[in-house]
C-alpha cells in the first residue's frame, strides 16, 4: 500500500511513502496528512471464507491484503494484544439491544474505550519500528478524553519512545483525567491546557509542521510522530472491527452474506467514520455510515448541506465531551479520497483562512450517498440513556447520541449496528443524573450510586484511580506547550 498527501506535494516532504514511514512520520506537505493513494476491494469470497475466523486472523488477512509494510510475524504480536482484553476470543462483542439493533462494544481493553483497538498493537509496531532503526521517537498526542489514557497506556516502559499528552484542563471526565495524571512512568508526560480540544489538536499540529521544534528535536537525535488519528497508523486498525460485527451478524442469521446494514457511529475526530468507510471501499456491505453528533454539530451541517463552517461557532461543553469537537481532521481524507489533493488543499485553506468551505452540489452528492447525519442534546442522551437502563443495558452519553440516529424513519426496517466508543464507568456523573436523578456529584460518588443501581461492581481499573498519585499536576497556557515539552525532554521540569 503506498501513501500519498492530501494537499499535494510542497518540496519538504516525500510524496509518496509507505505505511511504515507514514506512520513513523505522519504529517505531509502543506499542512497536509498522508492518506491511502488507493484501495482495492478485497476479494468476492473474503467474507464467506472468515465467517468462523477468529478477530485476530480475520484482521491479519484484512492487513495481508492492504500489504503493509510490516513483517507478519510483528502483525500477529501486535494483533495478540487484543487477547489482553475483557474476553480474550471476543475483544469486540457485539450485543443484541432489540430486533435489528445492535451494539459492538469497543471498549474491553485496558483504558475502557475504543481506542484501545488502535492504540494498542499501534503502540507495539511503532515502537519495534523505533528499536530496528535505532531512533528515538517523540509520540504527541492531544486529547479530548479517551486518546490520552489509551497512548500512554500502550507506550508506557516502551524503549525508544516518550510521549507528551495534551489534554483540555476541565474538558474530559475525572476518571479520563486521572487515568492520564497517574500514569507515572518516565517516558510520559501529560500537560493540561487552558483551552477546549481544538486548541490542543491545533498545537499538536502546529508543532508537528514546527521547523525550529523539528530542529530542536534533531540537535537532541529525536524524531517526531503523533498517536492521533491523523496518524494513519490508528485508522488502519480501525478499518476492522466492522468486518468483526458484520460477520458475528451472518453466524447469528440475523442476515445473510451480502445484505446491507446501517452503521451508527458518534462523532468525534471522525476516525471510527473514517475507518468504516475505509471498510465500504473493502467492499464490506454497509447501506450508511450515519455520524451522531452532540450539540457541536458542524458535521451534521457539513453532511447535510455541503457547508463546513465554523466561523460563528464557538465549541459548547457536553455532556459527550469526547465529541466536543469542531475540526475533525479526518474529514480531510475523504476529501482527497473523493476531490483529489488539489481540491482538498484548496478547500482546506478556505477553512483556515475564512472559517468555512462550501462543497458544490456536484461534490455533495457523493457525500450524501455514503453519509448521513443527526445530533443528540444533552437533555436527549439522557433520555436514551434511561431508556435503554430500563431495558437492561447501560451505555454512556456518546453511545447514547446513535441512538437517536438510529431511530431516525428512514432506517426502520433495516439492521442497525451502533459503535460503543466507551464503557459507563468513564461518564458516571451523566449515567447517575439518568437512571437515579442525581445532579452535581463527584465521579467517585456516581461511580457507586450507578454500580448500586444496576448491581454490578465498579471495574477495578476504574475503582482503583482514586488512590493514585497524581504524577502530572501542570496545567499551561498554550504558549508555554512547546517550552514544556522541550524541558520534558532535556530533564528540566
Amino acid at each position: 500500500m503506498i501513501f500519498t498527501e492530501t494537499r499535494g506535494n510542497d518540496g519538504s516532504h516525500e510524496a509518496s511513502v509507505s505505511f511504515s514511514e507514514a506512520l513513523l512520520s505522519p504529517m505531509a506537505s502543506f499542512g497536509g496528512i498522508y492518506s491511502p493513494q488507493e484501495m482495492h476491494p478485497v476479494a468476492a469470497d473474503f467474507l464467506r471464507r472468515h465467517i468462523d475466523s477468529s478477530y485476530q486472523e480475520m484482521s491479519l488477512a484484512l492487513l495481508e491484503h492492504l500489504e503493509i509494510d510490516i513483517e507478519t510475524p510483528l502483525l500477529r504480536q501486535a494483533l495478540d494484544l487484543y487477547r489482553r482484553f475483557d474476553d480474550p476470543d471476543d475483544p469486540v462483542p457485539l450485543v443484541k439491544f432489540e430486533d435489528r439493533l445492535f451494539v459492538s462494544e469497543l471498549y474491553h481493553g485496558p483504558t475502557r474505550a475504543f481506542k484501545d483497538m488502535a492504540l494498542q498493537p499501534f503502540g507495539l509496531i511503532l515502537s519495534t519500528l523505533a528499536r530496528q532503526q535505532d531512533r528515538q521517537f517523540l509520540i504527541l498526542t492531544a486529547t479530548s478524553g479517551d486518546t490520552g489514557p489509551a497512548a500512554l497506556e500502550t507506550f508506557r516502559g516502551r524503549a525508544n519512545i516518550r510521549v507528551a499528552c495534551l489534554y483540555p484542563d476541565g474538558g474530559t471526565s475525572d476518571v479520563q483525567r486521572l487515568q492520564m495524571v497517574t500514569e507515572a512512568a518516565d517516558n510520559l508526560k501529560v500537560i493540561g491546557i487552558h483551552g477546549n480540544f481544538d486548541d490542543a489538536q491545533s498545537a499538536l499540529k502546529t508543532l508537528l509542521a514546527s521547523e525550529t521544534f523539528n530542529q530542536r528535536l534533531r540537535e537532541m537525535n529525536i524524531s517526531l510522530s503523533a498517536a492521533n488519528s491523523v496518524n494513519f497508523g490508528r485508522i488502519i486498525f480501525q478499518m476492522l472491527y466492522q468486518f468483526h460485527s458484520y460477520l458475528a451478524l451472518v453466524r447469528w442469521g440475523e442476515i445473510e452474506l451480502g445484505d446491507e446494514v446501517v452503521l451508527h457511529i458518534p462523532s468525534g475526530n471522525f476516525g471510527n467514520a473514517l475507518g468504516a468507510y475505509y471498510a465500504r471501499g473493502l467492499g464490506l456491505p454497509i447501506a450508511k455510515i450515519v455520524i451522531a453528533s452532540n450539540a457541536n454539530n458542524v458535521l451534521t451541517e457539513w453532511i447535510d448541506s455541503g457547508r463546513y463552517d465554523l466561523s460563528k461557532r464557538d465549541l459548547i461543553a457536553t455532556t459527550s465531551p469526547a465529541m466536543d469537537i469542531l475540526k475533525s481532521s479526518n474529514v480531510e481524507r475523504v476529501l482527497f479520497d473523493l476531490f483529489g489533493a488539489t481540491r482538498t488543499r484548496e478547500l482546506m485553506q478556505q477553512l483556515d483562512d475564512n472559517g468555512w468551505y462550501q462543497l458544490s452540489p456536484q461534490e455533495h452528492d457523493p457525500i450524501r450517498a455514503i453519509f448521513a447525519a443527526d445530533f443528540c442534546t444533552d437533555e436527549e442522551s439522557l433520555h436514551y440513556i434511561r431508556e435503554g437502563f430500563a431495558q437492561g443495558y447501560l451505555m454512556d452519553p456518546h453511545t447514547a447520541t446513535c441512538f437517536k440516529t438510529c431511530r431516525l424513519p428512514e432506517f426502520a426496517g433495516q439492521v442497525n449496528i451502533v459503535y460503543s466508543t466507551a464503557e459507563w464507568t468513564k461518564f458516571a456523573p451523566v449515567i447517575d443524573e439518568a437512571i437515579n436523578g442525581n445532579r452535581s456529584q463527584n465521579d467517585r460518588a456516581a461511580l457507586d450510586a450507578v454500580a448500586a443501581s444496576a448491581q454490578i461492581d465498579v471495574p477495578a481499573i476504574i475503582d482503583d484511580l482514586f488512590d493514585k498519585p497524581v504524577a502530572h499536576p501542570g496545567v499551561v497556557e498554550k504558549n508555554a506547550i512547546e517550552a514544556e515539552i522541550l524541558d520534558f525532554l532535556t530533564g528540566s521540569d
